[in-house]
């Protein structure tokens, strides 16, 4: 299914919000992420809400409002839905409820329509919940340059595995830890490698702790047990993308990976971004899915009629880094790579349509991950193991420190955009998580 445009997407739109009209806001009016907020500091409820330019507009306070009495009836049944304090519900009216709720959200912020600066909440004044109770969480490895430059790293001789071609590749990750940005987490421990001649793994703190640069997938309305989704379908089922960053130890992820993959190296802790981007309002920034003629093509099941022309999203990504050192100096965090979602093996869709083929049901909530997300040139790459060519060589910052692995202290933002000519900037906010030492 291909999301049809509508004024929703108008590049003319403004807003009584000021903050929403200025270019190089992440959230314009014709975003309208939502997400799960409250006061910083306060014992307020959590509750949702939408982000658009600097503020957030409380949808609890709009509901309770004799305000809503403008939305239709579908409209206001899915902003009951959105003011809760998870989005699941909203997740599982399905996309006419998001689609209404959207609309009747613009019409109400736009620069004709009375302002209502009594719902709004400043986004340096809130702090923010995951945005749904997330049940099951997959990791997908949808990158080929990421695999591949991986796969060089520890089979020279066979960078890329003969499956990876024809299926798109995931593990069930853990969602218990996974925080919202803003998530400081310890340095975790486990076993590592023995050392050379040695015969007992060695047992402590990671030293090759790593982020990995990813999208977040928010599923919205489910599959019943048995029942797989259609390729051609399962853009339905999407609700909407965010950041994520899959923490990764790499010492301990090369000691335990076989023969049934990650674990410990992986399940400490994951970190997202607080905003849900819809795929409505991606729509416009939809691109190509291009896979090389001399390539597999994908099977049947994998395969539909729009996916050549709409199936990948143009969104920029980007990785910065800000140390310790840096942010006692008042110094802003440095980018150190950047890279671009179009360049997935793997689409959005292709990946809901795989986990359901065998019967697997999804729920409203569920997150899968797009794997880390590298470009083809090396410094495009979404980790530090490639960056740094497994640790063998290290990146260069601002103030002169330098990086082969993180260090405790340092903080990773990621962020996103997506960008065309002509069109407003579509931006995710960000993803910041800090490493804290170990216990």
């Amino acid at each position: 299914m291909t999301i049809a445009l509508n004024e929703t997407h108008d590049p003319a739109l403004a807003s009584w919000v000021s903050s929403a009209n200025d270019t190089a806001s992440d959230f314009p009016i014709q975003n309208l992420p939502f997400g799960v907020f409250r006061r910083a500091g306060s014992d307020e409820p959590l509750r949702g809400g939408v982000a658009i330019g600097d503020q957030v507009l409380d949808l609890a306070a709009l509901h309770g409002s004799a305000l809503d009495a403008q939305f239709d009836d579908t409209a206001r049944a899915a902003l009951a839905l959105a003011a809760r304090d998870t989005l699941n519900d909203f997740m599982a009216a399905g996309p006419a409820a998001w689609s209404a709720l959207r609309l009747a959200l613009s019409r109400f912020v736009r620069a004709d329509a009375p302002a209502h600066p009594e719902l709004l909440v400043p986004q340096t004044q809130a702090e923010y919940a995951l945005p749904a109770r997330i049940g099951d969480y997959t990791d997908f490895y949808t990158s080929i340059h990421h695999a591949t430059a991986v796969g060089r790293l520890f089979r020279p001789d066979e960078p890329l595995l003969p499956n990876y071609k024809w299926v798109p590749i995931g593990y069930h990750g853990r969602a218990s830890s996974i925080g919202v940005s803003g998530q400081a987490f310890r340095r975790p421990q486990g076993q590592t490698r023995p050392a050379t001649g040695g015969t007992v793994p060695h047992f402590g703190p990671s030293k090759r702790l790593d982020y990995e640069l990813e999208v977040g997938i928010f599923i919205g309305t489910g599959n019943a047990d048995g029942e797989p989704i259609p390729v051609a379908e399962a853009d339905e089922h999407v609700f909407g993308l965010c950041l994520l960053n899959d923490w990764s130890a790499r010492d301990l992820q090369a000691w335990e990976y076989q023969p049934l993959g990650p674990f410990l190296a992986k399940n400490f802790a994951s970190t997202i971004s607080p905003w849900i981007v819809t795929t409505e309002a991606l729509a416009p920034y939809r691109a190509a899915w291009r896979r090389d003629a001399a390539d597999p093509q994908p099977l049947s099941y994998l395969d539909y009629p729009a996916l050549r022309e709409t199936g990948a999203f143009d969104i920029e990504l980007e990785v910065l880094l800000q140390t310790a050192a840096m942010r006692a100096a008042g110094q802003a965090p440095a980018t150190i790579s950047r890279s671009n979602f179009r360049d997935s093996y793997w689409s959005v869709a292709q990946m809901v349509a795989h986990h359901t083929v065998n019967g697997c049901g999804l729920r409203p909530g569920d997150l899968l991950g797009s794997g880390t997300q590298s470009g083809p040139e090396p410094e495009a790459a979404g980790s530090l193991l490639e960056l740094t060519g497994g640790g063998k060589q290290s990146i260069a910052l601002p103030n002169g420190e330098q990086r082969t692995f993180l260090e405790d202290g340092d903080t990773v933002v990621l962020r996103a955009r997506a960008v065309r000519a002509g069109l407003p900037r579509i931006g995710f906010g960000e993803a910041a998580g800090t490493v804290l030492a170990a216990r």
